[in-house]
């Protein structure tokens, strides 16, 4: 992979790879044709990086090389060529906790041609500072809203677990949300089952059982590790249609994402979870989630060679 870095950039704040080139986040740039942008036909993945390390790198990647297999997408470079830019990325920036994202667009059309068929297509990616939708030390938690002015688009329209940008309905809700009062909208779907929010998964916990919806969600990294880690706990887990009733009789709610990780829902419509904290199963999950950092199986350390660290 020959790749050319804009050697007297400032990457302190970031990386970003466009065209070939690695340039300061700040200076990445995509063009205006193409059709990730003007059509939102493209797919990405994002990984985190914790101390240094990759967290589920080959999980990340599975799943953007087979969404971009689904969307019918070429990838410019081969998975070890996807990895490795990653990892360079990250070296360059000198991030010990980052956000690293991967891109792969449908292209820029040839003048004229509206068949996708004759495009080709581009790979895209950058790191930054680690980003947070709730901070792994804020005592508040979120405050959720169930939606009421949008449903999530349907999976027979859009497949949810190609992770895209098909943000109108979630976007939706998050005005509905902060219009409520709240900051994390939960959208049903046209049955009026739960899916998820923006950027996350949703989970329950009932009973002593921990569900999750299953249809109409993207299949997360985050949340397939809560359930792995539940199940090595001993948490009973169940993954299918969760009922918005479901909620609002759940002893503890959380959502999971890569950006942030287990992150406990206090409140709903305004209405505290529990006694408006972070539960006991959710303290245990998010715990044992920012331990598997350190597990083996699971990380990827970054090579920084020369570069100093600057995060």
């Amino acid at each position: 992979m020959g790749t050319a870095m804009d050697e007297s950039g400032d990457f302190s704040q970031g990386a970003g790879y466009v065209d070939g080139d690695i340039v300061p986040v700040e200076h990445a740039r995509i063009p205006i044709l193409d059709t990730g942008l003007t059509r939102s036909d493209v797919t990405y993945d994002v990984v985190g990086v914790w101390d240094g390390a990759f967290f589920r790198l080959d999980d990340h990647l599975d799943r953007f090389l087979r969404s971009c297999e689904r969307l019918r997408l070429t990838v410019p470079l081969d998975r070890g060529e996807i990895a490795a830019l990653l990892g360079r990325l990250v070296a360059v920036s000198g991030l010990r906790e980052a956000y690293v994202e991967v891109m792969c667009t449908r292209g820029i059309p040839p003048a004229g041609s509206r068949d996708p068929r004759t495009y080709q297509n581009r790979l895209y990616a950058y790191a930054i500072p680690y980003v947070w939708i709730v901070h792994l030390d804020d005592p508040e938690g979120m405050d959720a809203v169930v939606v009421r002015s949008a449903r999530r688009i349907p999976a027979a329209s859009i497949d949810p677990t190609v992770k895209n940008f098909h943000w109108g309905d979630l976007t939706r809700g998050l005005f509905e949300a902060y219009d409520r009062g709240g900051e994390h909208p939960i959208l049903l779907d046209h049955r009026g089952f739960v899916t998820e929010g923006p950027g996350y998964n949703v989970f329950a916990s009932v009973d002593d059982t921990l569900v999750t919806p299953e249809a109409g969600v993207l299949e997360g990294i985050t949340r397939r590790t809560v359930l792995e880690i539940a199940a090595e706990l001993g948490i009973s887990t169940h993954v299918g249609d969760v009922e918005e009733a479901t909620l609002r009789n759940a002893s503890e709610l959380f959502a999971t994402s890569t950006a942030g990780g287990v992150m406990p829902i206090t409140s709903l419509d305004g209405e505290p979870v529990g006694d408006g904290r972070a539960g006991r199963i959710t303290t245990m999950l998010r715990d044992a989630y920012w331990n598997a950092h350190g597990d083996d199986r699971y990380v990827t350390p970054v090579d920084y060679g020369s570069q100093e660290p600057r995060g």
